[in-house]
């Protein structure tokens, strides 16, 4: 009986104490609740005074403080409102000293917002419309790095990226001192390594697509622009299966002689690179190629004996009637 009394009156201030507790912690969250609103308040307050503000700005005529504005926006990294006062200032500041530093600050606005296509037009036109300026230079280089952060990955349209390539090869015609020199080359040779992964994705897609012919024929210009690829010795064996492929699929007229084209670059595989890992492969498809080379040489060898025969036959007929028509 008094441990029942003991459990019930332990029971009672467990209940106790967690009612209590209950209402400390709903207390808690109203009081979070009020500090919440306030916040949310003053930060809605904060924010309309703040478009409020920028409101007034985009509507004055004071382009001097417009100005300071919009390189205070750029400063602090609010591109999108320094975009738009640098935009309504480009106009009205055309012609003028401060031109320069508006044509400037708006093609680096675009850059900050990602829009490099736009910044890399601007920074052209910055280059075209004041080409002694002292941020000539850094603008030529800009439009050339835009072109190259637009650059897509190299199994789509490659536009950007021969842009880029002209823009960097001008550029460094243009100030052959520049310190952006080993930078602009870093790009070029990316660039052109993107251009050299496309050319060769292609050679491989036409061998894929059962394209043989336009496959031999993109590997040869591959090998003629990109002599020092990566992917020559891989294209080299292509070229083998390529040939020998359009072999099979090839009348008997035109089989035997891709048959030997197939066998001659084995021949140049070889020979070029005796320790290649694709030699088994290689030497598998030469001794196929030979056994179908041989075999239509034979077959040809065949019939042309037939065919003497039937000629030897055919006069020997032809002889014998005229024999017996002299007689």
């Amino acid at each position: 009986m008094r441990q029942k009394n003991e459990v019930q009156k332990y029971s009672f201030w467990a209940f106790q104490a967690n009612a209590f507790l209950f209402r400390i912690i709903r207390i808690f969250a109203s009081f979070m609740k009020v500090i919440a609103k306030i916040a949310c308040s003053g930060l809605f307050l904060f924010l309309l005074s703040s478009c409020g503000e920028y409101a007034k700005l985009k509507k004055s005529t004071d382009y001097e403080h417009k100005l300071e504005m919009a390189i205070k926006y750029y400063d602090s990294g609010d591109y999108t409102k320094a975009q738009l006062l640098f935009e309504e200032l480009q106009n009205v500041y055309k012609g003028t000293e401060k031109a320069e530093t508006v044509f400037f600050y708006n093609a680096y606005t675009n850059f900050e917002m990602g829009d490099y296509l736009l910044a890399g037009f601007m920074f052209r036109n910055f280059v075209r419309t004041f080409p002694t300026a002292k941020k000539a230079e850094e603008c030529a280089y800009m439009t050339a790095y835009c072109y190259y952060l637009n650059s897509p990955e190299y199994a789509l349209d490659q536009t950007d990226t021969y842009t880029a390539i002209r823009e960097f090869s001008f550029f460094l015609k243009q100030y052959p001192k520049s310190e952006h020199i080993p930078d602009c080359n870093e790009y070029i040779d990316k660039l052109r390594g993107k251009l050299e992964m496309k050319s060769y994705a292609t050679c491989i897609q036409y061998y894929r697509l059962s394209d043989y012919k336009a496959s031999i024929a993109d590997i040869i210009v591959h090998n003629k622009e990109y002599p020092a690829n990566i992917h020559k010795e891989e294209l080299a064996l292509t070229t083998i299966k390529a040939y020998y492929q359009l072999g099979l699929l090839s009348v008997d007229t035109k089989k035997a002689e891709r048959m030997k084209l197939a066998m001659d670059n084995y021949i140049k595989f070889v020979d070029t690179y005796p320790k290649s890992e694709f030699l088994t492969e290689a030497q598998t498809i030469f001794d196929s190629a030979s056994k179908i080379k041989k075999q239509l040489e034979d077959e040809e060898i065949a019939r042309l004996e037939e065919q003497k025969k039937l000629e030897r036959a055919r006069a020997a007929d032809k002889q014998k009637r005229e024999s017996k028509q002299s007689n």
